[in-house]
């Protein structure tokens, strides 16, 4: 069921003031702040009821951080940006607004349109692209998608907020120039197009002032320039101010109930240093929203015919947008292989094939009904032309153990018991999980504070095994007839307690069906531990590495065994996750050489050798020109390995383009650095990140060549280009599919300005399905906007670039024709 939701009309405007009127001081205040993590205020007075909010980019993840309900899984964004389709974004964003309104979900915050100015940024799965236009056009599709049905999209973070090293205190130091021209312009975009109901301020400063203070961005350009009349709020806890951030724009603060505003911007307001007219304002924001998303006045019905998460709909499509997606960086020829009886033998050999990462870290997080693995998508499809070999390790911090090493202790069944305590004890909740993983006062809702976790489980796991805990906290463990207790602390801000937690592991010899129980209990809070009071903690259970000589050993005889040896490789959510940034793009641990020894024997049996890249972002390749293939899978979501599958077989073309340059070394790219520099992040490099670095050159002179360009993807065809014409209003041009295969081709157009300093960039792409053998006439407008260019002195726009060259191209690496303007 869709329901269309039409723009605020000036009598709706005064339906919101005369609402207004009803309304006290205290009652305006009341409804700024949150009334709990994930839940707006309501008032029954005047017919507003309470908004859910859900933290989205992945999957409609609902009112609890960990430990809900089961939702859908999606591929992550940057999979799905590389199909460089705004009908994909389209429809992801319906689909996650069933995923809202099966949980009475008002806002899902996202789409992330900050833009991937350093490879090294944690959070970059999670957004788009590193190219304005490309981000604020698919955001803007995802955006229609969601709020067709009533489900209002957050555009965040609004602005500069490209990296997580000190991401509450950072200073993103950008020029007025390269502010409006590329890191505005993705969100100027999708509020042209698209209307989305809500923004949100990021964590940072802005040139010294905070983001959620914002005079300059929110007011004057936002609100003021554009015209937006939609609600900016907070990312969670960044407001840090009273009077300045109600009149730097900000309308909302989250989470709740407590907060800088509530009683302290009441008093600001009679001290007069908030007008209430600035109140007003906030407040018919909301009223607003409510309207839009159903919750002033009648309430909405929701549909309830929605299909569930592990429904055969759900699986076709979530299978089709993670391949479509999946991008072919190099090919001779190996790919696609046949499935079924005419399949080649397969050796799938990789930690990551049996253990895929699907999903990046924070809160891109969700808790699916099911993963899967690569191992078991190519096993569907190989049967018994399969063998699988584990690799080596991928990972620095220990994950909880899973349903593969524990027993429920009741029932028998893979899991664990979960109970969460009081201070004094009591159990307040018990629940059988398949990961042994708990959280306690974040999300709570609980009549006393939970202060614990104990996990109760038997082990399937005999012989020596490593055993421990993560989190924060007291812990005593107990397993077998071993009993150990140890300490945890961490150092670093809520971030650090519930993204990358402090953790402890011990060796020790256990009998399959012992009996294992862990109690963590959070340290009394106190002056020299504000975070006390919050924790995220999981037991560990698994066997003992293997020695790398052993592993490589096995690894190089699959490969030898086989027809096909298929690596996988790639991160995990310790480098792709929210609050923490990489220090390196090279690929953790021992891959690398696991590479290294799979090619080498492949080459000397006369096998093939296909790499699969089980990473969101650009990783480091010293062993591409060894192998024989490279497809880049991304983090594929709930139904990953049957998408994979489906790619590495043809039955889904894998007919992505790369959504990020690839540096070739690291710190061989036009903007590297992510830690600041006396608390200040300089953005010195301009407008010129990405491809347009690469390919133009920065302030700083020439950057190296890339090892793959944006707009990269071979696909499984060929393609020629003629017939080549036009100007700045629109270019055409004649593909040819010339290979054997169907395939999908996505014609891209660059501006290359003649004015020094002035960087190449994207200005427009048209995609187009293509018969094997057989032509289609294609045409691209570009948009005038990415001619612009802002005057510092004057403090305006100034007059268009004009002279230089339109570039046709399959990526800046592949240029077919040149136009000159």
């Amino acid at each position: 069921m869709t329901t269309t939701v039409s723009r605020s009309t000036e009598s709706a405007t005064s339906r919101y003031d005369a609402l207004l009127d009803r309304l006290d001081l205290e009652a305006k205040v009341a409804l700024l702040t949150g009334a709990a993590v994930f839940t707006m205020a309501g008032n029954v007075d005047i017919g507003l009821a309470p908004m859910n909010l859900s933290d989205g980019p992945t999957g409609v993840r609902g009112l609890k951080f960990s430990g809900g309900r089961e939702v859908t899984l999606f591929p992550n964004a940057t999979l799905l940006s590389a199909s460089w389709s705004t009908e994909t974004a389209r429809e992801v964003g319906r689909l996650l607004a069933e995923e809202a309104m099966v949980q009475d979900v008002s806002v899902v915050l996202g789409p992330t349109i900050n833009l991937h100015r350093s490879v090294l940024g944690g959070r970059l799965f999670e957004a788009y692209s590193e190219d304005p236009l490309l981000t604020g056009r698919l955001a803007a599709a995802y955006v229609e998608g969601l709020q067709a049905s009533g489900v209002g999209a957050c555009l965040k973070h609004l602005v500069a907020n490209e990296s997580e090293t000190d991401r509450n205190s950072v200073d993103s130091v950008v020029d007025e120039a390269t502010l409006r021209e590329l890191y505005l312009l993705p969100f100027e975009i999708a509020i042209a197009e698209s209307d989305p109901w809500s923004l949100m301020a990021a964590y940072n400063d802005v040139n010294g002032q905070a983001a959620t203070e914002q005079v300059h961005v929110n007011n004057e350009i936002v609100k003021g320039e554009w015209g937006y009349d939609g609600l900016i709020m907070s990312d969670w806890f960044a407001t840090k101010t009273t009077a300045a951030s109600a009149n730097g724009g900000l309308d909302l603060v989250m989470p709740g109930p407590h907060g800088p505003w509530g009683e302290a911007l009441v008093a600001a307001v009679r001290a007069g240093e908030v007008a209430e007219s600035v109140i007003d304002d906030h407040v018919v924001r909301v009223l607003r929203l409510a309207d839009r998303v159903g919750k002033l006045g009648e309430p909405r019905a929701l549909p309830t015919d929605l299909p569930t998460p592990d429904s055969p709909v759900r699986r076709e499509q979530l299978t089709r947008l993670a391949a479509a997606g999946m991008t072919v960086l190099t090919n001779d020829g190996t790919l696609p292989f046949a499935a079924g009886p005419e399949a080649p033998s397969v050796a799938l050999i990789g930690r990551l094939g049996l253990q895929t990462t699907l999903m990046g870290g924070g809160s891109a997080q969700v808790n699916p009904p099911y993963q899967v693995s690569i191992a078991e998508g190519l096993g569907a499809v190989l049967g018994d032309r399969l063998t699988v070999t584990d690799g080596v390790e991928v990972r620095s911090r220990p994950t909880p153990a899973g349903a593969d090493v524990l027993r429920h202790p009741e029932t028998g069944e893979p899991g664990v018991q979960v109970e969460v305590l009081a201070a004094d004890g009591r159990v307040l909740d018990v629940r059988a999980a398949s990961s042994a993983s708990g959280m306690v006062g974040f999300d709570d809702d609980y009549d006393v504070p939970a202060t614990g976790v104990r996990f109760i489980a038997r082990s399937a796991l005999g012989g020596e095994v490593e055993l421990g805990g993560t989190g924060a906290g007291v812990w005593t463990l107990a397993a077998g007839d071993q009993q150990h207790a140890f300490t945890l602390t961490s150092a670093g801000g809520i971030g650090a307690v519930m993204l990358a937690p402090p953790a402890e592991l011990r060796r020790t010899m256990l009998h399959e069906g012992d009996l294992i129980e862990a109690t963590v209990r959070l340290e009394t809070a106190d002056g020299d531990n504000p975070l006390a009071g919050v924790g995220l903690f999981s037991l560990v259970l698994r066997p003992v590495p293997t020695p790398l000589e052993q592993v490589l050993g096995r690894a190089a005889a699959a490969a030898r065994a086989a027809d096909v040896a298929v690596v996988v490789v790639g991160l995990t959510e310790e480098q792709e996750t929210e609050a923490v940034d990489k220090a390196t793009i090279a690929l953790p641990g021992d891959q690398d050489a696991l590479v290294h020894a799979v090619a080498a024997a492949a080459r000397e049996a006369g096998r093939r050798s296909v790499v699969l890249v089980n990473a969101a972002t650009p990783v480091l390749m010293p062993w591409r020109d060894e192998v024989d293939a490279i497809v880049w899978i991304g983090l594929p979501g709930q139904e990953g390995g049957h998408a994979v599958a489906a790619a590495l077989t043809g039955a889904i073309e894998p007919a992505g383009r790369l959504v990020t340059t690839f540096p070739a070394a690291d710190g061989a790219a036009p903007a590297w650095e992510v830690v600041p520099t006396d608390g200040a992040l300089a953005y010195a490099e301009g407008t010129a990140i990405g491809y347009r670095g690469h390919f133009s050159g920065t302030v700083d002179g020439p950057v190296a060549a890339p090892a793959f360009w944006l707009g990269h993807g071979l696909g499984y065809a060929d393609w020629s280009y003629d017939a080549v014409a036009g100007d700045t209003s629109a270019v055409r041009v004649r593909v040819t599919n010339t290979g054997s295969r169907d395939s999908r081709e996505v014609v891209q157009v660059y501006y290359a300005p003649a004015e020094p300093g002035q960087p190449v960039r994207l200005v427009g792409w048209t995609a187009v399905e293509v018969a094997a053998g057989a032509s289609a006439e294609v045409e691209v407008v570009p948009d005038a906007r990415l001619w612009r260019r802002w005057d510092t002195a004057a403090d305006a726009w100034g007059e268009p670039l004009t002279d230089g060259e339109l570039l046709v191209a399959r990526g800046l690496g592949d240029v077919r024709a040149r136009l000159a303007v």
